[in-house]
């Protein structure tokens, strides 16, 4: 629980975030100590997962789990709180604790200006074929233990304009599926905060790319965040073998991990 309590109040996110909800521009400014996280407009306790096909939207409202959803630990197998049916989008929501798994993607999907307050197992896991979509603009995701995104399905996954901190890797490619996939990502205009492990990893033997633009680092002043870091993935579901670690000082190397370094700024 302490530990719990402890992430809620570290470092958080150096970034000001303008989004139109259709009712005019609101910002958020975020400072240097803590994440300042848009104001909930209410809380919805959820029991089971909420099945969106369409358009949701929540209206900023908080949106937590409860009794078989009452969960906010890394233990594999829990539900999500939303599950976004191909083609859905989910928009102005805030995830509460407890969170379970979050969101997920079964095909392509949108994700809209969603805060998570504090990550369960996952953020959001993509679970769509080889040629789903998956979109993430606005919001942010903190407290984090291990991974923000899971990317288990094929496709690409876009994120932007988003803020991420105290977290392990903003973006996983499944490293041990039993079904593997040459998956894409591309980061443009993320604004990550330390602590943080990594902020992409990849699997370079199934043709896995990363692509970076536009990233802003802050509170990382030894520059121990890693940018892109390739496995060796596999099918049989053993720990992959890390292969090479991608920094800002060396750049990506072109095949796998495509930034250079003008593209990963230091705050």
């Amino acid at each position: 629980m302490f530990k719990k309590l402890q992430k809620r109040w570290r470092a958080g996110l150096v970034t000001v975030v303008a989004l139109s909800l259709g009712m005019g521009a609101v910002v958020y400014t975020q400072g240097a100590s803590a994440a300042t996280f848009p104001t909930a407009t209410g809380t919805t306790k959820l029991t089971a997962s909420k099945a969106v096909s369409g358009t949701f939207d929540g209206g900023l409202k908080r949106f937590v789990g409860s009794g078989a959803l009452g969960g906010d630990s890394q233990d594999e197998g829990q539900d999500p709180l939303f599950t976004l049916a191909d083609g859905a989008t989910l928009k102005n929501v805030i995830i509460g604790s407890p969170a379970a798994d979050g969101v997920h993607c079964l095909g392509s999907c949108t994700i809209s200006n969603v805060w998570w307050e504090n990550v369960g197992e996952d953020a959001a896991t993509f679970k769509g074929g080889s040629s789903a979509k998956y979109t993430v603009t606005g919001g942010a995701a903190k407290g984090a233990d291990d991974k923000v995104f899971q990317h288990n399905g094929g496709g690409t996954l876009t994120v932007s304009n988003f803020a991420v901190s105290d977290f392990g890797k903003l973006y996983r490619s499944c490293g041990n599926c039993k079904t593997q996939y040459k998956r894409s990502v591309v980061l443009k205009n993320v604004t990550a905060t330390a602590p943080g492990g990594s902020l992409v990893g990849i699997n370079s033997n199934f043709g896995d790319t990363a692509t970076l633009s536009g990233i802003t680092i802050s509170g990382d002043s030894k520059k121990k965040i890693a940018i892109c870091v390739t496995f060796k993935g596999n099918k049989t579901g053993a720990e992959p073998t890390k292969v090479a670690t991608q920094t800002a000082a060396t750049g990506g190397d072109g095949t796998n991990c495509k930034f250079s370094t003008s593209n990963i700024t230091y705050k």
